[in-house]
């Protein structure tokens, strides 16, 4: 099994757990251990044959061992005696946005749709003939929306987050740099230009001997079939079930190549249309001029033939990119070197939570900020739960983990020391359905600031939901809204709300707005990011770490912000601590 099967796999048990009224941490526990197999940088079978499974954040030894059974077997009897009551078509509704366990349970048992095969079309039919509002706990609103979930589901694509695309690329490229014969080895498409998705893998490989490339290539030991190899050209199924193709082209032509198959196709088609008016055409050889084609050795040059500055491959949408470059005002986009601290991060904290908690302590995720060379961390975790503790609880608990990060932190702001490091106390916030934060007033006056998100009922409409973060925004110790629309990549769409009267409101209250790394997340999206600067919106750049590990995503971040048009002036935590904490302490 991928990792994205043994992901899908865990997933299950948790939902089959959250049906059952197994306790919140069990369930949680396959949860965290599902996201970290998804982000595993190698397959988890491989890690198991090396004996490093446990190594895996969220993998303890119990799920260590079910794995363990299931590399040796092709199965988990413990699985199978959790999985035998429900019916398999339960499962393959998990992923619809909009249902989750309990109602994919409720709705195959009452439906009697019990096969895993045509689940979703079954739903579906179920849904347009009025059969859900039919049904105890559902009505005709709900149905409206399965709909609306089956019909988004139905459409979407089998792409992967970019950071598993990144991983199998990188995977790929470090293989082949070993071949004496590639010169160069580049991504392409989407990859390259850094979408949040990315269909199938492209490379593209300079070199003065293709047949070396490709046989190099097809010689993968993590290719599982070869699906073509001529000439020049490759394509495998790599064991992850992943297409992936690599392109050859000599050294002196390798820039036209490069260029043209990075796209985006908008972009392509408005440099032909410059070209055509140039009477040049373009192709992935070079550019022509009548019968004579020259060849570029790089993008840069191959631009600059065609009057214009080379463009980032972030910005290569067709939204503006084109004129900036011929006009030589193309941004100096931010960095991953120009980040100099990480604002939201979890730890292991222990309170009962309405949200899962992290991995790590304090002191490892500070740790790990010193080794990223960070100027300064916020520590935070996900508020305590309001429906197990009362508000004075609340306070006190916060009372207590405040206590315990001064002591902490206090040796790490010693200024004679290697690994000095300022460390910000912060908490992220439910906004609860009417606006209020899940926090009193008494225990967010011992926060240094807070970031405030949207878990829940995600479906209101979009006057209400922007009245919410509103009110919630509004509070003096309130200065990032947390991945703002609640988005998971291939999973939820996000929620409907007023961004333009959001952005006014941020850039006049000086409040900042979130670029979350999370790989399911990279919200806000690219395309609201570019929105928020035209308001004048700062932005911060986040991981929303649950383990130190993650903390490495912020490149994923960096991703978005720049897709965005973002320089580093526009976010915040590109400042020293002390231009940062007077911004946030204001």
């Amino acid at each position: 099994m991928n990792n994205r099967e043994i992901a899908g796999l865990l997933r299950a048990v948790s939902a089959a757990y959250e049906i059952k009224g197994e306790n919140v941490f069990r369930i949680r526990a396959y949860d965290s251990a599902a996201d970290s197999v998804d982000q595993a940088s190698r397959e988890v079978k491989d890690l198991w044959e090396e004996g490093k499974l446990t190594e895996i954040p969220g993998i303890g030894p119990n799920i260590a061992g079910h794995l363990e059974e299931l590399f040796k077997t092709g199965k988990v009897k413990h699985f199978q005696e959790v999985f035998k009551e429900f019916p398999p078509a339960m499962f393959e509704l998990l992923d619809v946005p909009g249902i989750g366990p309990k109602s994919a349970f409720k709705l195959t048992k009452a439906l009697g749709i019990n096969r895993a095969e045509g689940a979703t079309q079954n739903l579906l039919q179920a849904a347009k003939t009025g059969k859900i509002r039919m049904l105890e706990g559902f009505g005709e609103e709900s149905e409206l929306q399965i709909i609306k979930g089956l019909e988004e589901f139905s459409r979407r694509e089998d792409r992967m987050l970019l950071t598993a695309a990144t991983q199998l690329a990188e995977e790929f490229v470090s293989y082949m740099k070993k071949e004496k014969a590639c010169l160069r080895v580049e991504t392409l498409g989407s990859l390259r230009r850094r979408a949040p998705t990315v269909g199938d893998l492209d490379l593209a490989v300079a070199t003065r001997k293709p047949e070396q490339v490709i046989k190099a290539f097809t010689s993968y030991p993590g290719v599982k079939k070869i699906l073509a190899a001529g000439d020049n050209t490759a394509r495998v199924i790599h064991t992850s079930g992943r297409q992936v193709d690599v392109k050859t082209q000599t050294p002196q032509g390798f820039g036209a190549l490069l260029q043209h198959f990075t796209g985006s196709k908008a972009h392509n088609i408005h440099l032909r249309e410059i070209a055509i008016e140039k009477e040049l055409s373009l192709s992935e050889h070079g550019i022509k001029k009548g019968e004579k084609l020259t060849e570029f050795t790089s993008e840069e040059k191959f631009y600059q033939a065609i009057g214009m500055k080379w463009i980032p491959p972030e910005l290569r949408e067709d939204s503006g990119e084109i004129e900036a470059a011929q006009k030589d005002t193309l941004p100096k986009l931010v960095e991953l070197k120009d980040i100099k601290g990480d604002l939201h991060l979890h730890t292991n904290y222990s309170w009962i939570s309405s949200h899962d908690a992290g991995v790590n302590s304090m002191k490892e995720m500070i740790e790990k900020s010193v080794k990223l060379g960070y100027e300064y961390v916020a520590i935070g975790d996900h508020n305590p739960s309001t429906n197990s503790y009362s508000p004075d609880r609340i306070v006190a608990e916060i009372k207590e983990r405040t206590r315990l990060l001064e002591d902490i932190k206090y040796s790490y702001e010693n200024k004679n020391t290697t690994r000095a490091i300022k460390v910000l106390n912060t908490l992220e916030v439910d906004i609860l359905n009417n606006g209020k934060l899940a926090v009193p007033d008494e225990g967010l006056s011992l926060l240094d600031f807070v970031i405030v998100s949207i878990h829940s009922s995600m479906r209101m409409g979009k006057d209400q939901m922007t009245q919410r973060i509103l009110s919630g925004f509004s509070h003096p110790k309130a200065k990032i809204l947390g991945h703002p629309t609640g988005r998971l990549l291939n999973k939820r769409e996000g929620f409907e709300a007023d961004w333009d009267t959001i952005f006014r409101f941020a850039k006049e209250k000086c409040k900042f707005i979130e670029i979350n790394s999370w790989p399911s997340r990279l919200d806000l999206p690219d395309t609201l990011v570019r929105r928020a600067l035209q308001f004048g919106v700062q932005l911060v750049i986040d991981t929303d770490s649950h383990a130190s590990e993650h903390m490495e995503l912020m490149r994923y971040g960096v991703d978005v912000a720049r897709r965005g048009w973002c320089v580093k002036s526009d976010i915040i935590n590109t400042l020293s601590y002390a231009k940062i904490i007077d911004r946030l302490l204001k």
